[in-house]
């Protein structure tokens, strides 16, 4: 390229400049690219363009062959990208013209598990791992690629462009295919998943329901209906489906994986862990079915076993950041310091995928916080926050309308009108408020009673909220304002099916708790059609309720913990709303400190069950010696007498939290002292 062409280029959009690489890379002039592509990047070009710039770079380098210039360029694109499986793709091909084949191989499974579209990655795979004589993770790669192989280029394209994130173009893409090709099985298959990344849960099921009952023998489509019935939790329904599964395909481990989590949910530990013992040496992902594994003996209170589990994980996956995190989750483990020295060098290593190095940074953030060295478990936090924040796109504005939506809607006129509608049961009680404010804790004291079956984190008032609020994503949702427009035999319809829906999960007492604490959106909901539920609000200080949720890595459900000022805000419009059902729906919930019942533990179980009109039982005193199977975070902390430690525990924090202090509304301030 002439001197005068490069100014050219260089005079033109940055759209332009790329356009112009990349055309120099089809027309194999690398050199040129190359250099087009340094000056690129020399100019700081906005990060998505640069991430773009070192993908081309990387491409180029390696047809120069130079493979240590092209992983260079792969390390610059995953700080930008962490999780682009064509980097990682790119990882792959250099280490193998390296002869570098054990690098090559986890390059090329991290591309394949970041973009399972890739057919490069699976097609490397597949010789790969002959290679080495792995026959059963070689026969696994060959079935993914040729189920690749297979597939319409246009369906190709929404698998690519669901992994790079581009959901609504995915979306598009993928309707058009099914506009031209209808019930096009694969087409509904992956429409569904693009659901599922955006949450749309019923419209997913839907198509996923229509699969199976258009092609029973599609074994994809299945398997993933029982994944999303357990996502549903719809345990009951997703244990037979994965039966049938597992009667078309007996030497399939991942079916009965599939029934152990539907287990799991239904409280048949026992059975569940079982399960995956029988089916870890058949399975491909041996880490993660340890990880699995460890999780049901920690909701068994064998919390032996689980570390056990979690350390075998460790050991198949090194760099396995949910095996590490897990041990940090249990809440009593304490790293060794040759632990930490790995998991750090794990974390920085450009060989590790976003999703490992987030969960590697919550748990070092534990390790450097059980060393009291709370400056460096904050750097730690922050960064794992920041890496999941990055990838949740959760909006404080969308809540706050949320909010709103509910407090103009559900007026006491509402009540007053349709507030004798619903189903009389009185079964119910419902356990809300923020993450980490001691919902766990009252569950477990509840669950100790005779009379109160404990459950788990319910999702049938979330999906009845969703199914209420209608399928179309483009227009305004219907719910919570079509509660004024519902036929009257709706609301006790919608409280029997309720009931109904949640006897799987109960024992034979009268009684049962539903501890979803996203539930407190719904307060109004669950009034019109449950109105003999009792709702109790786990309530705790928000300083140490924000910090606890902020250093706390969900599975899911709680996008807002992973910034300060997030959190801030949502417990503040937490409160405004909790206020309002005070002031709409009187003596409908029950409020409950969670330094009161740390320092009055009885006075404060006595009005719990008075409120839910439950006889005294001493049993309530003593919740930790109730056994039962609890999967929160908090599972070991309340199978312990109560402990005062934690009430101001974030104070060794407190320089780093004004985000979290200036976000909350200054009456919550004023009210909790905080300055």
């Amino acid at each position: 390229m002439t001197n005068q062409h490069r100014s050219d280029a260089r005079a033109g959009t940055a759209g332009d400049r790329l356009a112009l690489a990349k055309e120099l890379i089809q027309a194999a002039r690398f050199d040129d690219a190359e250099a087009e592509l340094l000056g690129f990047v020399d100019d700081e070009p906005e990060p998505r363009l640069a991430a773009e710039a070192y993908y081309m770079l990387a491409v180029a380098r390696r047809y120069l062959q130079d493979y240590e210039g092209a992983l260079s360029s792969v390390d610059r694109l995953l700080r930008l990208k962490p999780d682009y499986g064509r980097a990682f793709q790119e990882r792959g091909h250099a280490c193998l013209a390296m002869d570098e084949p054990g690098k090559a191989t986890a390059a090329f499974t991290a591309a394949a598990e970041s973009n399972p579209g890739l057919i490069a990655s699976w097609r490397s795979l597949v010789s790969l791992h002959a290679k080495a004589g792995r026959e059963q993770q070689s026969r696994f790669a060959r079935v993914q690629l040729d189920y690749l192989s297979e597939l319409p280029p246009e369906l190709l394209g929404v698998i690519d462009l669901t992994h790079e994130g581009q959901l609504l173009k995915a979306d598009q893409l993928c309707r058009r295919f099914l506009r031209q090709n209808r019930h096009h099985i694969e087409a509904m298959r992956l429409l569904a998943d693009i659901g599922i990344r955006l949450r749309v849960y019923d419209d997913a099921e839907f198509l996923l329901e229509s699969c199976v009952e258009l092609a029973p023998e599609n074994i994809r489509a299945r398997g993933d209906y029982v994944k999303i019935l357990n996502r549903k939790g719809k345990f009951g329904q997703a244990c037979e489906q994965a039966r049938i599964l597992d009667q078309q395909q007996p030497r399939n481990p991942a079916w009965k994986l599939g029934m152990a989590s539907a287990l799991m949910g239904l409280g048949r530990v026992s059975e569940a862990i079982a399960l995956y013992e029988d089916n870890l040496e058949r399975s491909a992902n041996k880490a993660g079915v340890r990880v699995m594994l460890g999780h049901a003996c920690k909701a068994h209170g064998d919390f032996e076993a689980a570390i056990d589990a979690y350390h075998a994980a460790c050991a198949d996956r090194p760099d396995y950041g949910d095996a590490y995190w897990s041990l940090a989750n249990t809440k009593t483990y304490s790293f060794d310091d040759d632990e930490l020295d790995r998991m750090r060098a794990h974390e920085s290593s450009s060989e590790t995928t976003g999703d490992d190095r987030i969960h590697l940074c919550f748990a070092i953030g534990k390790a450097f916080e059980d060393r009291n060295d709370y400056s460096a478990s904050f750097d730690y936090y922050e960064r794992g926050n920041q890496l999941r924040q990055a990838q949740s796109g959760y909006s404080p504005d969308r809540t706050n309308d949320l909010v709103r939506q509910q407090m103009e809607t559900c007026t006491r006129e509402l009540f007053d009108k349709r507030g004798s509608l619903g189903c009389r049961q009185p079964d119910p009680i419902f356990i809300v408020g923020m993450p980490r404010a001691g919902s766990t804790l009252l569950e477990q004291i509840l669950a100790s009673h005779s009379m109160v079956d404990g459950t788990m984190e319910l999702h049938e008032i979330l999906g009845l909220a969703q199914r209420l609020g209608g399928r179309n994503a483009a227009g305004p949702p219907a719910y919570p304002q079509n509660l004024w427009e519902l036929d009257d035999s709706y609301f006790e319809r919608f409280g029997g099916k309720f009931i109904d829906d949640t006897r799987v999960y109960r024992g034979d007492a009268p009684f049962f708790i539903d501890k979803m604490p996203n539930n407190f959106m719904h307060v109004g909901l669950i009034r019109l059609i449950l109105p003999n539920a009792k709702i109790v609000d786990a309530r705790r200080h928000p300083m140490a309720c924000g910090f606890s949720c902020f250093k706390q890595l969900f599975g899911e459900g709680q996008d807002f913990s992973y910034g300060l000022e997030a959190i801030g805000r949502y417990y503040s419009d937490y409160l405004r709303l909790m206020d309002h059902w005070d002031e709409v729906v009187p003596g409908f919930v029950l409020r409950v400190m969670h330094e009161d019942v740390v320092n009055d533990l009885e006075t404060q179980v006595r009005r719990i069950l008075d409120f839910c009109g439950l006889p005294f039982e001493e049993a309530c005193l003593e919740f930790h010696r109730t056994e039962r199977s609890i999967k929160t975070p908090s599972s070991e902390q309340v199978r312990q007498p109560i402990y005062r430690s934690g009430l101001e525990y974030w104070r060794n924090y407190e320089s780093w939290l004004d985000p979290l202090k200036n976000a909350l509304d200054s009456e919550i301030r004023r009210q909790f002292g905080i300055h």
